[in-house]
């Protein structure tokens, strides 16, 4: 089965000169994949013919007249820019031409366009945003809420782990993950109410519940699974990119001193390197808009071309899988499709 991508390739910090040349070498590795490249047609046009083998036959473009910029108000977003890059795409995946869509953009945008056009699933109450974080373990701690409900109640936090379950279950191989909520210790009776009540709905609900985790058991890799409220995820995916981008300063401030000190750098650069592949984000690029009847996939904004691309893999696996088929079952919901 072939699978169709919506990109917005207008989106992010850097707009076409990323997406398009991504999209490319995404379809260079995957020959059962198409791609409908959604913004200026000129532009993307130009951006095409630098790439001399790009795989035309296998990418459609689609006019859009306008592009929500990073800093656009959500109502700017939504009600005024109508044939915007990033809605466009979205209407692709619920006219059932595109199985998922990808974007760089404004975040609150897209969230809320995606929720006006694709609805919500029957049965969720929220859609929550799910990322996954690199840990010490070599792999990713997926995380969610990461900032699309600030205040959530037990039954919310409870849907998060039923969608990230399935979620994971779809892109990672793995039938039963384990989840922890997070918590400011693991006792039973820590937390505020909301989080003591989230535990015990968890600990009834069949999942593979571990039972609370603290905030260092995200980069432990204590749990395959963190759930949370979204003020507290965002805080901590901030906090997590901030530690990475230090990392890769401080080997670059190390090689920028004197020779001798140079030379010191270089003995321990192999270790450091390999530390910095392990927590490079890029690696895990792609967060998940789950809870909606179409499947929506988030880059990071200021992606390069090696990060746009794994987003886009994360894309396929998660149309070719029928990810939001799968969490539509659980809930008893119907999709777009």
């Amino acid at each position: 089965m072939s699978v169709t991508l919506a990109i917005d390739a207008m989106g992010g910090d850097h707009g076409t000169v990323v997406t398009v040349p991504a999209s490319c070498d995404f379809l260079q590795a995957h020959l059962d994949a198409n791609i409908i490249l959604v913004g200026d047609p000129e532009l993307l046009k130009a951006e095409l013919g630098k790439i001399p083998d790009a795989p035309m036959e296998r990418i459609q473009i689609v006019a859009a007249s306008e592009v929500v910029l990073m800093d656009d108000s959500i109502e700017i977003a939504l009600r005024r820019k109508k044939n915007s890059s990033m809605r466009v795409a979205i209407e692709q995946v619920k006219e059932g031409l595109a199985g998922a869509i990808v974007s760089s953009g404004n975040t609150g945008a897209l969230m809320a366009i995606s929720r006006y056009v694709l609805k919500t699933l029957d049965g969720v109450d929220r859609p929550a945003i799910a990322a996954a974080i690199p840990n010490e373990l070599g792999t990713a701690t997926t995380m969610l809420d990461l900032g699309a409900n600030a205040d959530c109640e037990p039954a919310h936090l409870l849907q998060f782990a039923r969608m990230a379950d399935v979620m994971l279950t779809v892109l990672d191989g793995n039938p039963n993950p384990s989840i922890g909520l997070l918590n400011i210790g693991e006792e039973v009776i820590k937390g505020n109410e909301v989080v003591k009540q989230a535990g015990e709905l968890l600990r009834q609900s069949g999942l593979n519940f571990y039972g609370n985790v603290e905030g260092n058991d995200i980069f432990k890799g204590t749990t395959q699974i963190v759930v949370c409220d979204g003020f507290v995820g965002n805080v901590a995916l901030k906090a997590s990119e901030g530690v990475a981008k230090m990392m890769g300063s401080m080997i670059k401030e190390e090689f920028s001193r004197s020779w001798l000190t140079k030379l010191m750098a270089l003995s321990a650069m192999l270790p450091l390197i390999r530390v910095k592949k392990r927590v490079d984000h890029r690696r895990y690029n792609g967060a998940v808009l789950l809870g909606l009847r179409g499947c929506v996939i988030k880059s990071h904004g200021s992606a390069d071309q090696f990060a746009f691309t794994v987003a886009l893999g994360r894309a396929y696996e998660a149309a070719k899988n029928r990810m939001v088929e799968r969490i539509a079952e659980v809930f008893g919901a119907e999709t777009v499709a």
